[in-house]
């Protein structure tokens, strides 16, 4: 009696689950991202930018610690995940595989040099610090130069450099299309920036739009390696968020300290702990799951959710800046759409 049948049906279902698992993630990384302009915006109303940061990277820390402590918690692995696996048989080809892979390690681990391994381990932390630490110091450092809501769609507009990227080192099947759907998104920045300001562009803080533009080139160079690494996730997270507990309390101390009250103490440590901690987790293991790209569409509700709240908090665009936010986000899907064909 043949067994292909039942082995390519297991395989669906791991698959199935593998792809609900990862959908999860997307989601309940972008409701996390949501929130972080709004809050941000909030706390950098009395605190400088040095503090704020150092409690959300302290909030990170814990939470990534945590995880590191106890990883089958948040282990990705949905119900229907763990009821595919629930027969004898179908745990028995899972120890099978584990043992596969615990070889395959051990023989890498012998086999490799150890210069060569030494230099992939510092690669994956360095896509770690460059993924959290410059994108979030750089995105509230625009937060503080420039209004939030214009900040918050330029440091947003990662999905779109990592369109360019793709038609720079990738196949996809119509990289003219896609290379002019991140041009108009390129356009909406541009005009994001100059805001319908008729006499001059920038009139905000040139750092400011510097800054919310280099947030977004780590967090893209961050979505493309982080999913190529053979380091886990929470094992380069965690380190690189003890470097930004680190720079941020020297930062703090070159900028003088000053006492928090309890509510912007918590608010501080839920971006830490929610928008930077949990939300860079999930998203990086739903990279990890991600089959064929199909979560781009769900990344880029983040612009949409962001301004959403910032606009019901009170803050305002010009029309021009309107129009850009509208190409900046349409832009955004119309990349994700085209990506999740790739």
């Amino acid at each position: 009696m043949s067994l292909g049948p039942v082995v390519a049906e297991r395989q669906q279902l791991r698959s199935n689950a593998a792809s609900t698992a990862a959908l999860a993630f997307a989601f309940g990384a972008v409701a996390l991202w949501a929130t972080n302009a709004l809050v941000g915006k909030t706390l950098l109303a009395s605190h400088p930018v040095s503090h704020v940061q150092f409690l959300q990277f302290c909030g990170a820390t814990l939470v990534f610690a945590l995880i590191r402590l106890f990883p089958s918690s948040l282990a990705g692995e949905s119900g229907s995940a763990r009821s595919a696996e629930t027969d004898e048989r179908c745990w028995t080809e899972r120890r099978r595989r584990q043992a596969g892979e615990h070889l395959i390690r051990r023989l890498r681990r012998h086999l490799l040099p150890q210069g060569e391994k030494e230099r992939g381990v510092l690669a994956a932390y360095a896509v770690g610090v460059i993924g959290l630490v410059g994108t979030m110091v750089l995105q509230y450092i625009a937060f503080a130069s420039m209004p939030v809501i214009e900040a918050n769609l330029v440091a947003y507009a990662w999905p779109l450099m990592v369109a360019a990227a793709i038609i720079v080192i990738g196949n996809p099947k119509r990289p003219l299309l896609l290379g002019l759907t991140a041009a108009l998104g390129f356009a909406g920045v541009a005009l994001v920036i100059s805001g319908g300001r008729a006499h001059a562009w920038f009139e905000g803080s040139l750092v400011g739009y510097c800054a919310a533009f280099g947030s977004a080139l780590c967090m893209a160079f961050y979505s493309i390696a982080v999913g190529r690494l053979a380091v886990p996730p929470d094992r380069l997270l965690l380190p690189s968020a003890l470097i930004g507990v680190a720079l941020t309390f020297v930062w703090c101390l070159h900028g003088g300290v000053a006492g928090l009250g309890g509510l912007d103490l918590l608010l501080g440590l839920y971006l830490g702990a929610g928008p930077m901690g949990l939300g860079y987790y999930f998203w990086s293991r739903a990279l990890k799951l991600d089959q064929g790209g199909r979560l781009a569409v769900v990344a880029y509700l983040t612009p949409i959710a962001s301004t959403l709240l910032l606009s019901l908090s009170g803050e305002s665009l010009s029309m021009t800046a309107i129009a850009g936010a509208v190409l900046v986000i349409g832009s955004c899907i119309a990349v994700g759409i085209e990506r999740s064909e790739i």
